[in-house]
Formats: C-alpha cells, structure tokens, sequence
C-alpha cells in the first residue's frame, strides 16, 4: 500500500488529512504527517487570530472562503465547537478613531500595505454599534458594524487544531514529529515512490506516491530542498506579526453562556493598523504589527519576539481598552508568528505539473500519485482551512473539487 505524506501538520496539513481519511477512498493508516516542530502549533496555526469570514474574499477566492465558512459552522454544529474550540458567530465592526471616514476598498492590499483588515469588507451594508464593552470610545471616533448577520464568526485556531489532530490519530493517522523530510526517491520509471525524512537521529524512508506540501511560510524552502532542480518556486513569502492576548477585563465568569465575539478593525493612529478579537472565555486577541524584516527561522520553535514590538501592542492595549476598577492588563500570551503570503494576495492550491519538478521526476497520474502544494493563505489560512483541505484530498484523490480552484493553480 502507497503513502500519502503530508508535509506540515498546522491547520491546512491537519484539514486535509481530516477529510482525506473519511473519503472511504484513502485508507487513514497510509495517511502521514510530518513536522519538523518539536511543538505542534507554534507559528500561525497556533497563535493567529482566528476570525471567520464568509465573504470577504477577492471573486477568485471566494468559492473557497463561502465553503470554508460553511464547513466551519457544520463542525461546530456536529462537535460543540462552542465548548470544544470557542467557535461563534461574531460582530466585524470598523473603528476610526479620528473624524476621517470609514475605510473602504477591495482589500487585497491591506496586509502588505499596513492598511486595516475593514477594507476586505467593502461597501457591505453598514450600521451604527455600541460596539463590544471593553472596547474604549474617543470623542472624535466611530464604531461601525461590517459584517452582516452570520457572515462573520470566530474561533480559538490552537483548541481546533488539536482537535483536528485529535480525530485524524484517533482513525489511524500516523504523525512523525519532530522529523524532518530530507529527500525523495523514485521508481525505475522516474516516478516518485518514496520519501527519506530525519527523526531521532536516523534516517527512514516511507514508501510514497502522493506528496503534500501544506508547510505554510516554510513550503518553498521544503520544496526547493526535496527537488533542488525544479523548474520553478513555489510563490510564497514569509509576513512577521507578533500579537497579545489579553484578559478581557469586562468578562463575567459566571454567565459565560451569555459571551458575544466581536472582531474590531481599527484604522492607523497608533503606528500600525491594530486588530481586535474577543473570543469566548474571556480571551481579547491583538495583532495587526506586521513586518518583512523579519526573517524565516529554520524551525518554528526558533521564533524570537521582540520586545520593542510587544511593547507597542501593549500600549496600545492600554489606550484602546475600557478598564475596570482594580484591574491591570492582564498578558495571557505573547506571540510571533509567520504568515504565508503571495503577491497576488491569492492562495496556491495546486498540483504541481511533473515538468515542474525537474530531475527527470514524474508522477503517477489520476488519484494514485502526484506532488501537491497549498499555502499562501496570508491573514486568511484559519479562516480558509476547512475548504482547502477539502478541496486539496479532492485533487490528491484525483476527484472534481468541490469548489471551483481554477484560478489557485500553478501552471
């Protein structure tokens, strides 16, 4: 029996091997992760967000963004997402702290450019809010609301991501990890037929057809290592952002069942664009300080915040939180992570052609083999990972895809 390896075990890896193993077409015991963490969900899978959207996404994407949504609300609706990983319907809401208009405009920009997140909403129908109570108002600002009614919903990724993993060992997934993929081999016909990866100190090779690279910022580096003469690299670049997450000092334990999400998108007076997230159980996420400076570790345990950045965001938290009487800010995490971006602000997901792959390397055709990718999701991959994974075991498995991903591919 062939192999299916799935190279990185973050949200996008552990979404498709979730819907790979319950096809009924791939036996979940020839389904393998790898990564090289030592700590599974130290980068964006683990420390993102976590805002949900249905459609705020450029037409080339949003089949992809509606399903996702979709497949989101049916696994909270199925598992208790509510207790099991926060998953809530939320409020989007733009907030301008000066007197200058709402923002507005396609979005596809907003992440490189330092602009605010609202943009991706567009001119979506907008109302006055009173907005979340532990959000401070100015005099000379204005809260909006840019989501329409059960359009927008949040979720704590970490909790989701062990659950993935949860359910894929729990049907005979096999997880290599910390191990590292160190090279491929092929058939007496060329074709692909195995994979020598790095663990405890020695070498092993898995028997391999299918190759998935689902590595998020680190997908081009595993690619040019395993096919160092392709003919072509994968178009992902790497964005720092470092975040807090915060004690909502508004959160009121003993009615918990009476928590509501909002995400508030704020426009820049503070140096950067700040975003805010309330989840359930009292939690309030801040992110939005991004940078290309810097760079890529080699392992995402590597990963070292900086301090001065920390120390922005803090004091941001001071300004833009309400307080209660007899509570300081409260850090219940500090994080640095990298997000997967293209310059198209598009995602790739994708079949990588044979004559890409150079070596003299080729597949096996239909469902039986082929190496695939599915990274570049940018500020998007939490929101956009049920439907990949989806979409992406529908083109390992040589199916029609649920959604159309003409547009994701690489050619």
């Amino acid at each position: 029996m062939s192999n299916t390896v799935i190279l990185g075990s973050g949200i996008i890896g552990l979404s498709t091997a979730y819907f790979l193993s319950q096809s009924g077409k791939t036996a979940p015991q020839s389904i393998h992760l790898i990564d090289t963490s030592p700590k599974l969900f130290h980068c964006a899978s683990g420390l993102a967000g976590g805002f949900l959207a249905s459609d705020w996404f450029a037409p080339s994407v949003a089949p992809l963004g509606a399903l996702s949504f979709r497949l989101h609300n049916e696994l909270a609706d199925k598992n208790n997402g509510r207790r099991t990983w926060g998953y809530s319907q939320s409020t989007a809401n733009s907030f301008n702290q000066d007197s200058e208009a709402a923002v507005g405009g396609s979005g596809e920009d907003w992440l490189r450019d330092g602009s605010s997140r609202a943009q991706a909403a567009s001119a979506k129908s907008i109302e006055d809010s009173d907005g979340p109570k532990w959000l401070k108002k100015t005099e000379d600002g204005s809260l909006e609301v840019i989501s329409q009614n059960g359009m927008a919903a949040q979720i704590d990724p970490l909790r989701f991501c062990q659950w993935l993993l949860g359910q894929c060992l729990q049907r005979g997934v096999q997880l290599h990890q910390p191990a590292k993929a160190v090279s491929v081999t092929k058939d007496e016909q060329d074709q692909l037929n195995g994979l020598r990866i790095s663990k405890d100190g020695a070498e092993i090779e898995l028997p391999c057809s299918r190759l998935v690279i689902t590595s998020g910022a680190w997908s081009p580096r595993i690619f040019s290592t395993l096919f160092p003469k392709a003919t072509m690299q994968i178009p992902v670049s790497s964005l720092a952002g470092h975040s807090l997450l915060v004690k909502n000092p508004f959160y009121d334990e003993k009615e918990p069942d009476k928590e509501v999400c909002h995400a508030v998108f704020a426009t820049d007076t503070l140096g950067f664009s700040p975003e805010w997230f309330s989840r359930i159980g009292g939690e309030l996420y801040l992110a939005g300080l991004n940078t290309t400076m810097i760079p890529l570790p080699e392992v995402a345990t590597d990963v070292q915040v900086v301090p001065q950045a920390l120390e922005q965001l803090k004091q941001c938290a001071t300004a833009m939180m309400g307080s209660v009487e007899g509570k300081e800010l409260e850090v219940m995490r500090e994080g640095l992570c990298f997000r997967p971006v293209t310059g198209s602000g598009r995602p790739v997901i994708s079949r990588i052609p044979d004559a890409k792959l150079g070596g003299g390397f080729k597949t096996r055709g239909g469902g039986e083999g082929g190496v695939f990718v599915a990274a570049g999701h940018g500020a998007w991959g939490i929101s956009q990972a049920p439907g990949t994974g989806l979409c992406l075991s529908e083109l390992v498995e040589g199916r029609e895809t649920s959604v159309n991903i003409a547009a994701l591919a690489l050619l």
